[in-house]
């Protein structure tokens, strides 16, 4: 009986064994691990990230701020890699948002995990303040997001919803499939990247928005562990290689709602990027860690509005209000209507060519 029974929990420990087999090779099917870009090996197996001004040191078995960039041995990884927690192919262009860029467009959405700041008014906190593991995701490598993309039907990918930084080298390998098969590439980011890896992208970007949360070291720091420094040099970069460039700044009362703070943003975006960098001022809606607050008052997002038309900006937009109201496209020139929008869809176009039809005046953009 003894003997009968040794058997049986061998024969166990050996099925065990058997199933353990099958099994590794599947969950490293399911969970491969991509060798992460800009990245510098140290003494010790340490490692020090150079993609966001972070540049966290990372001992090995650890982790960066961001926790999807993980030091393995020496070797820094990328687990964001082709691990898709959204890949939308019905996306208005207009939700990005992009309104100076192929209005009235769907783009086919992805995104991953994570994010390098942890803004305390986050709108898709359940996967940008998340890791990898801690989130659902489907496995799509590059060749087989393209392929999903093409059988959209789409034409425009977009990297959006959380921070297409942290998946840096997911959307740099898709961008550049997407180029070389004629399709176009954009992003909706917060700019807190370093130069060089910004440079790279921008050989296959076509369009960006960036979040330019606020316009202090101070806001930046307390609402969102960040720096406003490295995200303006990020905004020059990305206007300097010729990348359709779009603004957003979300307009938070009592934080960032200054006046004369946002005339000297006003200010500088129109001595550095232009007077036709299109603006979007956004309206908060309580959320994440800022619940408690009530939605920007409209009467403060006019009055913004009013000051970056004054400065100088041509195309300023009040976004995320329950009418459309501020978000039409008008000639500088004749001032009258050249894009009808109602929240993410267009309603009416009198563009030809890029130009306004009643005065010929040119629109900045990419129309076609």
């Amino acid at each position: 009986m003894k003997s009968l029974f040794g058997f049986i929990i061998i024969f166990a420990l050996f099925l065990g064994l058997l199933s353990l087999c099958f099994l590794i090779p599947r969950l490293s099917a399911e969970l491969p691990s991509k060798e992460a870009l800009f990245y510098q090996k140290l003494e010790n197996k340490n490692v020090q990230c150079g993609l966001c001004p972070r540049r966290c040191f990372i001992a090995s078995g650890k982790r960066g701020y961001c926790g999807v960039r993980e030091n393995r041995n020496g070797t820094l990884y990328a687990l964001t890699f082709a691990k898709a927690v959204s890949a939308h192919p019905n996306d208005p262009i207009e939700k990005k948002p992009f309104f100076h860029f192929l209005p009235g467009s769907f783009t086919f959405s992805v995104a991953t995990a994570g994010c390098n700041l942890k803004c305390k008014f986050c709108q898709n906190w359940e996967i940008s303040q998340r890791t990898p593991e801690e989130v659902q995701f489907s496995y799509l490598e590059p060749r087989e997001l393209i392929q999903a993309v093409r059988k959209s039907g789409r034409n425009i990918i977009a990297y959006t919803y959380s921070e297409p930084t942290i998946f840096f080298e997911y959307m740099l390998e898709t961008a550049k499939l997407a180029k070389a098969q004629g399709l176009i590439n954009v992003m909706h980011s917060n700019g807190f990247i370093n130069e060089e890896p910004l440079r790279e992208l921008c050989k296959y970007l076509d369009g960006a928005d960036i979040d330019l949360k606020g316009f202090s070291e101070e806001y930046y720091q307390k609402l969102c562990e960040g720096s406003l420094e490295p995200v303006l040099k990020s905004l020059k970069i990305l206007k300097e290689n010729g990348v359709h460039l779009e603004i957003t700044n979300l307009i938070l009362p009592g934080f960032n709602d200054n006046l004369e703070v946002i005339r000297q943003m006003c200010v500088w975006i129109k001595d550095n990027l232009g007077v036709d960098t299109p603006l979007h001022l956004s309206r908060f809606h309580p959320q994440y860690q800022l619940i408690h607050l009530n939605p920007t008052p409209l009467e403060t997002l006019e009055k913004a509005g009013e000051i970056a038309r004054d400065v100088g900006l041509r195309y300023v937009y009040i976004g995320n209000l329950p009418t459309a109201q501020g978000e039409n496209t008008y000639c500088p020139k004749c001032k009258k209507m050249v894009i009808g929008r109602k929240g993410f869809f267009v309603l009416e176009n009198n563009l030809i060519n890029g130009r306004c039809k009643f005065c010929d005046e040119k629109i900045e953009g990419i129309w076609q």
